[in-house]
């Protein structure tokens, strides 16, 4: 188990994370979702002993990662797909890393077969990895040791599609034999197939930490309502309104609504002699979601799209 207590991180008068509590259990894949800048990427480095916690503490299986005698048999982590010498091949990188931990040279043959990297792309210099094999060498090096603890952050990135259900796979087959797996991803989507238990954090505080259908579930439920009769459909969205729903257009022939059934959108366009052209429930979606449990604690968020000067 990765067990957090009170972990925190100060950089000068910037708090990068803040009082995180958290317990990433085994047997099951953990996802660790926030926005840019929310302290993700730091959690980790204090969990692996690259960065000095302010206070609190990270332990891995009960131990500080400093206090771990052969640390890549006990927590496997890739968090740069590029950390890897420019001259040295994967392989040699491998055999380098089984060599400071004890793991016999037999096990990088075995790892590399897993992530499916052949030999000649095993035997190319770190500078000539494209992102994607930089991805599978990392995660090759996070199995090396036969960890029951491994961390990903952003393990999907640069991989094709094909290499992003591998990946999907992975975690879920580790999650299966009883380790402790935490990801940090962007990809909401991905995530909603892969995770079990979410921990979300923003401006490095915990913002949510639970089962992933619990996350969801706590999200607006949408009925998308569509006319070929615009005033018709300004009349239903004012009567909408005025029963405490949440109405917005998406344009002058649709609306989105959320607080109130599909239903009851149907009897009021019903009673109102709207003709509608489609009135479908679209269910939660964990992209939704995160967006409504973020919504205050995006650090850099983009302006409105289209209709740019030039």
């Amino acid at each position: 188990m990765i067990t957090l207590r009170g972990l925190t991180k100060r950089f000068g008068a910037t708090v990068a994370v803040d009082a995180l509590t958290i317990d990433v259990a085994p047997g099951r894949v953990t996802g660790f979702l926030g926005p840019n800048g929310a302290g993700k990427s730091t959690t980790m480095r204090m969990i692996l002993g690259l960065d000095r916690p302010s206070a609190g503490q990270a332990l891995v299986g009960g131990r500080t990662y400093r206090e771990l005698r052969r640390p890549l048999r006990e927590v496997g982590a890739l968090l740069d797909a590029r950390a890897i010498h420019p001259a040295r091949s994967g392989r040699a990188h491998l055999l380098a890393m089984a060599h400071s931990n004890g793991i016999p040279a037999g096990r990088v043959d075995e790892v590399l077969d897993t992530v499916g990297l052949d030999g000649h792309a095993a035997g190319k210099p770190g500078r000539t990895l494209s992102l994607g094999m930089g991805q599978r060498l990392g995660i090759a090096g996070a199995l090396l040791g036969d960890p029951p603890v491994l961390m990903f952050d952003e393990p999907v990135n640069g991989l094709d599609p094909d290499g992003v259900r591998w990946v999907r796979q992975l975690t879920r087959s580790l999650a299966d034999e009883g380790r402790t797996v935490f990801v940090s991803s962007h990809l909401m989507s991905e995530m909603q197939l892969t995770a079990d238990q979410l921990v979300v954090i923003g401006r490095g505080r915990l913002l949510a930490d639970a089962p992933i259908d619990d996350v969801i579930a706590g999200s607006a439920v949408a009925v998308r309502v569509r006319s070929p009769h615009p005033d018709g459909l300004a009349t239903l969205a004012a009567r909408l309104t005025a029963t405490g729903a949440t109405v917005e257009a998406a344009g002058p022939h649709e609306l989105t609504v959320t607080g109130t059934t599909a239903d009851r959108v149907g009897d009021l366009a019903h009673e109102l002699g709207v003709r509608l052209h489609e009135l479908s429930p679209h269910g939660a979606s964990l992209e939704q979601a995160f967006m409504e449990l973020t919504a205050g604690s995006v650090e850099y968020a983009g302006g409105p799209t289209g209709g740019g000067t030039r």
